[in-house]
């Protein structure tokens, strides 16, 4: 835990000090790399340290913690951003991360796996980050690359794939990335057999709460993220505000996840943590339904921060608990591992979320944008070129046609335009908060299982339990 934050300090400090967009992509490749280090090791101290009514009471601060910051991220932002610098967004994290170190020595016990010196599992590591990279490259760019005929030539190093190829590169590097992750799995189970340390402990999904419970973190993750990416593209691109505003708008959604966040215990002792997941995910479905509602009728700003606060309390209910949920079955001797791939598969379904909402967003925008713009037919416009702009600045066109030289062609008609390309974006936002919203109901599913599972009676195993 300890060396994760000096990394992710590390990543702050490069970035805060970066001269071009390469030095900060690979200062934020290494904070992820201790983020990734972090985020597993206070699960499983957690989950090792904390038993009985200590637990619900743990997990729920740590699910509120990481709900609110999710969404106070974007004030904090804001605030840098208008009043300093962006690179505050980084420099703050020093002391901070400093802070957090000196906690870790004084405050945290060391907790160690039972079964240690078994070898590290370096092939897989590098055969899953493959695999789960290409996947969600796919997702990424398969809209303007094309999904199944190309769009436009792309080189990828020395490699040169034509515009006129029989097919198009994203089929290609999806097949790659399902057999890498077919290999990953095959390498995994390989190394269990000779009783070396794996990556991915296989034989945790034996337990049904586990499996069952990281199906349903997975797509809650998805949906989460997919929300959290669109939504304030909407709020700076068509409502207009900038980005402190913004934050304070998304700050609601923050404050029902610490509210929720704080009552999850109490909840908890009297419904069980796995109804309190299928509580919280429903009311963040009906959350999502509802914004989806209020941006069609022009996002009154009063329903909007309601609904969110909605959505939050949702999300700080059905965060901890959830996983609290996932972990319980979990022998302590396995805490590592079970919450390093309670982690994980949370940071992929916060990847391939952020992906599909991206994917749906220029899909939607681009077909509404077409249509919109050729119902005006305005002479000398391409509807279509004007459509894919709109698409790949993802809405950030708008502002720019009507303050800037950007709309100068549309003459009389700018406000028209800009109004036409607003709505086609907020067709995008609609459609990919839907998308957000189908992923939160199918985790909403999965968590009646999670709650099936975890009310079985003690020795009532099932069959691959036994």
């Amino acid at each position: 835990m300890a060396l994760g934050v000096g990394l992710f300090v590390l990543g702050s400090l490069s970035a805060a000090l970066a001269s071009g967009p390469g030095p900060l992509i690979a200062s934020r490749a290494i904070q992820g790399i201790g983020g990734a280090a972090v985020l597993p090791s206070t699960l499983s101290s957690m989950n090792s340290i904390f038993r009985g009514k200590e637990r619900a009471a743990a997990f729920g601060v740590w699910g509120a913690v990481m709900s609110g910051a999710a969404a106070i991220g974007p004030l904090a932002g804001g605030a840098f951003t208008t009043y300093l610098d962006w690179r505050w967004i980084f420099w703050v994290n020093l002391p901070l991360g400093v802070l957090v170190i000196l906690g870790i020595w004084r405050y945290v016990p060391e907790t160690r796996e039972a079964q240690a010196n078994r070898g590290a599992d370096i092939l897989g590591a590098l055969i899953s980050a493959v695999g789960f990279g290409l996947l969600v490259f796919v997702l990424i760019e398969g809209p303007s690359w094309g999904w199944l005929r190309p769009r436009t030539g792309v080189d990828v190093g020395p490699l040169h794939w034509p515009a006129d190829a029989a097919v198009s590169l994203i089929p290609v590097l999806g097949v790659m990335a399902l057999a890498c992750l077919g290999a990953f799995i095959g390498w995994e189970l390989r190394r269990a057999r000779k009783n070396q340390s794996t990556l991915l402990d296989l034989s945790l999904f034996s337990y049904s709460t586990f499996s069952w419970g990281n199906a349903t973190a997975t797509m809650v993750a998805m949906g989460e993220f997919g929300l959290l990416l669109v939504l304030p593209l909407y709020l700076i691109n068509v409502l207009g505000t900038d980005p402190m505003g913004a934050g304070l708008i998304l700050a609601g959604m923050a404050a029902g996840a610490f509210l929720s966040g704080a009552m999850a215990r109490h909840l908890a002792e009297r419904l069980g943590a796995d109804r309190v997941v299928v509580l919280g995910l429903g009311m963040e479905i009906v959350g999502v339904v509802a914004l989806v509602l209020v941006l069609g009728a022009g996002a009154p700003l009063l329903p909007l921060v309601a609904f969110l606060v909605l959505y939050g309390l949702g999300l700080g209910l059905a965060s901890a608990q959830l996983t609290s949920t996932v972990l319980r079955d979990i022998p302590t001797s396995a805490s590592g591992q079970g919450s390093a791939t309670q982690s994980t598969v949370r940071q992929l379904g916060a990847g391939f979320g952020t992906a599909i909402a991206g994917s749906v967003l220029a899909i939607a925008t681009t077909h509404a944008a077409v249509t919109n713009l050729g119902v005006l037919a305005l002479p000398g416009i391409n509807a279509t070129d004007w459509a894919q702009r709109l698409s790949d600045s993802a809405g950030g066109l708008i502002p720019l046609v009507l303050h800037t030289d950007a709309g100068a062609e549309f003459g009389e008609h700018t406000a028209q335009v800009a109004g036409v390309m607003s709505d086609a974006f907020t067709t995008g936002v609609q459609a990919a908060m839907v998308a957000a919203a189908v992923c939160l109901a199918i985790g909403w599913l999965g968590s009646l299982e999670v709650s099936r599972a975890a009310r079985r009676k003690p020795g009532a195993h099932t069959a691959t339990e036994r």
